[in-house]
């Protein structure tokens, strides 16, 4: 695996993450980010097998957030233990894909971060078009993750 390393901006918007205790540096993990990584390649397969369109948004969801960690840990870090957790994924996100082909994904995260929680605390629906917008950024997130080398 050879990892992109970031660049000064991202390395200053993580940081800054980390200053807000939103993140943590830990040792980096490459199995582990291959494992995330894996899985979530496993769910982006899987999307098509689905027909319910709900069902459909939260495995492209849960594949986006695999991303996510699969990033974290390439890097070291983790998000901090607590409320906002799924937040903090979502702006390390936008912190370390800042070009295509995962820019687009990670710009779109908190969007379906929110999306999903509405569908699981306020009984909201998503329809079809918005599983369809939820799996393009998921895989665009899983093809940026890919670009920088994991």
């Amino acid at each position: 695996m050879a990892l992109t390393p970031l660049e000064t901006a991202q390395s200053q918007a993580v940081n800054a993450l980390v200053t807000a205790h939103r993140l943590e540096q830990v040792p980096v993990d490459l199995r582990r980010a291959e494992l995330f990584l894996e899985k979530a390649r496993r769910r982006l397969d899987d999307l098509d097998n689905l027909t319910w369109a709900e069902s459909r948004y939260n495995l492209a969801y849960d594949a986006a957030h695999d991303v996510g960690e699969a990033l974290l840990a390439a890097y070291g870090y983790r998000t901090a233990n607590g409320p906002g957790q799924h937040e903090a994924l979502g702006r390390f996100l936008k912190a370390v894909l800042t070009t295509p082909p995962g820019q687009s994904g990670a710009r779109r995260f908190d969007q379906m971060r929110r999306a999903r929680n509405q569908q699981r605390y306020e009984a909201r629906s998503v329809g079809s078009a918005d599983a369809d917008v939820a799996s393009r950024a998921a895989r665009a997130l899983h093809d940026g993750a890919a670009a920088r080398g994991i």
